[in-house]
């Protein structure tokens, strides 16, 4: 496995072209495409036998074409003899299905984790998954990256004055801490609560001081931005000076653009582990590359070194 082969599908090329151009190796020849008929097609177009290959691809919209795409890649690569099979999986899709809350519901993001298995991948690495017990559905290695340090590193070269960091719920707290930790800021925690299936959410209350302070909303992705714009309100409403918003996957779905537009937040910060079209860039949109933290993950596992060595 001494030669690394980078693949990638159609769901974020311009990631994994910036990933093979920090590897400085060029991405791998295949084609992906479909046809009429909506069925996949995936043909390898260089030798892959006993190499250490690895695949891209975000399960980015439309998120059910794109794992369907990356499950026949998968296959694809098996097939043709590959000595070690990667799925780089930057968003992780279906992961906020990650337990049984209501009776005959699925566990999805389990669901997902078996179909990648059985389609062949061999390691899983993935960035900021929803839940971290996610890690517990592979029966395969799991590198899970954090982009914490990026978007710490942005927010640190800000001249802030009695800045505060909000977790938008009590399940992004542990990772909020951790981001208030290198800010050395305090910690506030939005409470809200979930309304049935539609992912409206409805803001109680705020715990922690933020009155006359500069807010810095943490989460994992950004949806519909309803929850964010519902924090935002409950913030301004208790009284902060300016809000400015960070998550890591800009999955901005339905009105998402539209509402961070007419939201007062100042600023919302990403990182490119999803693609974000020209229309969604507005001025208050700032995107981070992630190609070097996923480009030196690859290097690390390829090489055999230590991934965790790189958030020491």
């Amino acid at each position: 496995m001494d030669e690394l082969k980078v693949f990638t599908g159609n769901a974020h090329p311009v990631l994994a072209q910036a990933i093979t151009e920090y590897l400085g190796i060029p991405l791998g020849k295949c084609e992906v495409f479909e046809f009429s008929n909506e069925n996949i097609f995936v043909h390898i177009l260089e030798n892959v036998r006993q190499r250490d290959t690895f695949v891209i691809q975000p399960l980015s919209s439309p998120v059910n074409k794109n794992l369907v795409e990356l499950l026949i890649m998968l296959d694809a690569l098996k097939r043709a003899s590959a000595g070690r099979i990667t799925a780089v999986i930057p968003f992780y899709a279906y992961g906020r299905t990650d337990k049984k809350d209501q009776p005959r519901v699925p566990i999805t993001a389990r669901l997902v984790a078996d179909l990648l298995t059985v389609a062949g991948a061999n390691r899983l690495l993935t960035v900021d998954l929803h839940a971290e017990q996610i890690q517990g559905f592979f029966n395969i290695p799991v590198d899970e990256l954090t982009a914490l340090n990026i978007l710490g590193r942005y927010f640190a070269d800000k001249p802030f004055d009695d800045l505060v960091v909000v977790a938008t719920d009590i399940g992004i707290t542990k990772r909020a801490r951790d981001l208030a930790a290198k800010l050395n800021a305090p910690l506030a925690i939005m409470e809200k609560r979930r309304v049935g299936n539609t992912g409206q959410t409805e803001t109680l209350n705020v715990i922690g001081e933020v009155e006359n302070k500069v807010a810095l909303t943490v989460d994992d992705e950004i949806d519909t931005a309803g929850s964010l714009v519902n924090t935002v309100s409950a913030l301004v409403d208790q009284g902060t000076k300016e809000v400015y918003a960070c998550c890591t996957h800009p999955v901005f779905s339905g009105p998402a653009i539209q509402m961070i537009s007419a939201s007062p937040v100042k600023e919302v910060v990403v990182t490119d582990t999803l693609p974000v079209s020209n229309e969604k860039k507005l001025d208050k949109i700032t995107v981070l590359p992630m190609a070097p933290l996923l480009g030196e993950a690859i290097h690390r596992i390829h090489t055999g070194m230590s991934v965790g060595a790189m958030f020491e």
